[in-house]
């Protein structure tokens, strides 16, 4: 009878947040544009021709960040001036260090003329998938977003060449600013920014969303990366919001609790603590809207247990990661200082809901074998482009190694969060102080999805060719 009365509770509170999500989406006149049903259509590989002046000088400047003039060819339609420009933290310097060609790319398509767009879209990134030799980790994540109904980026795949020159498989990515703000909530949008440290030696209490103090200058690593034009009054707005929310006062009223415990849901399957739930905090998106935030997915490349940069003692046991706390997504010390999670989460109805929404990502995404499907398909579709592409950061071979080690990371962390939920295993960092059970995961290589020997390898293959 209690595990009915549980069951009850959670399609009660599963029913209630559909209502919700529902309410929601019709306070916005939302359209679909064009590039959303044809370039980012994922069901093939799109082509992408880039012409640009100089290669060798664009190669060589890569660490500057500095856009230069492309013209760009999108599966036969031409695009001309759009600003090129590497992209990246320690994905860009390490290809650099290594001699190697393979950099992240974002396309501005109004950045040297005004208006200027592809079907509707203003920026996107090409992901070189750096440290992912699934080329499937940042797709995978947004697909567990989307599922959740969480808006995130669209993304599919595109063959690049440059110059004529085969240059490989990159993942494009919606770039969250004007067009991904007006596709999401509607013309009548609010504001959007990307929230980044500027040095980790830094507090950077402002990218962890703590409440500083009422001036905007004391907030640098939000509303200087601001994706929108913001007001001081829209500042104003979000410092309230987190004066509020640092405060545990009238949460429901700052907070849009909906989409921020369906984001941390999804969240808890990806394993990535290159965000919020890490040490960095960063990788996310603020959206505020008369006077409300939310939290949105960016950046996953190191998703799925293989973040190691920045750390000064990373954890690799598989057995740790994979059975990592659905409670505590990030040690104490680090958690106490997400305000988003932490006190949000102490409310109970909301971390009820949280836990509603975590069921129906393991029962409906992963024990349905939902992954499983379109990660074949996906598979499928990508493997020719992989072996033709001059640039990989690996072999075909490893590409399968990986392909494979993610479908089993997926499929374990599904059972770990099932026994989390259902009290078989420790569910929270304390609980696992004084009991290790979990899923065995001890078979599984977690460095098959990228590592820095990949690296190394790349360099060798460039040389040889």
């Amino acid at each position: 009878m209690d595990w009915l009365a549980c069951g009850a509770m959670a399609a009660a509170i599963l029913i209630t947040c559909v209502f919700i999500a529902g309410k929601h989406s019709a306070m916005h006149n939302t359209e679909v544009p064009a590039y959303a049903v044809q370039l980012f259509d994922d069901s093939y590989v799109h082509t992408m021709h880039i012409h640009i002046q100089d290669l060798n000088v664009f190669l060589s400047d890569a660490g500057e960040e500095e856009y230069v003039a492309a013209d760009v060819e999108i599966d036969g339609e031409m695009v001309e001036q759009v600003g090129l420009r590497t992209k990246g933290n320690n994905s860009l310097r390490l290809t650099q260090e290594y001699g190697l060609s393979r950099f992240s790319l974002k396309l501005e398509f109004d950045h040297y003329t005004k208006g200027g767009n592809y079907q509707g879209l203003d920026k996107l990134s090409l992901d070189a998938s750096f440290q992912d030799n699934s080329y499937m980790k940042t797709w995978l994540a947004y697909d567990m977003m989307h599922f959740l109904e969480v808006p995130a980026p669209l993304c599919s795949y595109v063959f690049v060449t440059i110059n004529d020159k085969p240059w490989g498989l990159y993942l494009a990515v919606e770039e969250a600013e004007e067009a991904f703000a007006r596709r999401n909530f509607g013309s009548d949008h609010g504001k959007l920014y990307k929230p980044d440290y500027r040095s980790l030696k830094d507090d950077n209490k402002d990218v962890a969303l703590q409440y500083i103090d009422d001036e905007p200058e004391s907030y640098p690593g939000i509303f200087e990366q601001a994706k929108i034009p913001v007001s001081d009054s829209d500042k104003m707005h979000v410092i309230e919001a987190l004066k509020k929310l640092n405060a545990k006062e009238d949460l429901e009223e700052v907070i849009d609790t909906d989409e921020v415990i369906r984001y941390f849901a999804a969240h808890a399957m990806t394993l990535n603590w290159d965000s919020y739930a890490g040490y960095t905090g960063h990788n996310y998106l603020l959206y505020e809207e008369e006077g409300k935030l939310s939290i949105l997915p960016w950046d996953y490349n190191l998703a799925f247990g293989t973040y190691a940069l920045g750390m000064s003692n990373p954890i690799k046991d598989p057995n740790v990661l994979i059975n990592y706390p659905i409670d505590t997504p990030c040690v104490g010390t680090i958690m106490r200082e997400r305000p988003l999670y932490h006190h949000v989460m102490q409310v109970d109805a909301c971390f009820q809901q949280y836990y509603a929404y975590l069921d129906k990502l393991v029962a409906d995404y992963v024990e349905n074998e939902q992954y499983l499907v379109e990660m074949e398909r996906i598979r499928e579709m990508i493997h020719p482009y992989i072996k033709e592409d001059p640039t990989a950061f690996c072999c075909v071979e490893d590409f399968e190694k990986a392909a494979d080690t993610l479908q089993e990371v997926v499929r374990l962390r599904g059972m770990s969060i099932r026994g989390q939920l259902n009290g078989e295993y420790p569910s929270s960092l304390r609980e696992q102080e004084t009991n290790r059970s979990g899923v065995d995961a001890s078979h599984v290589k977690l460095e098959t999805l990228g590592d820095f020997e990949d690296l190394e390898n790349a360099q060798n293959n460039s040389q040889k060719r």
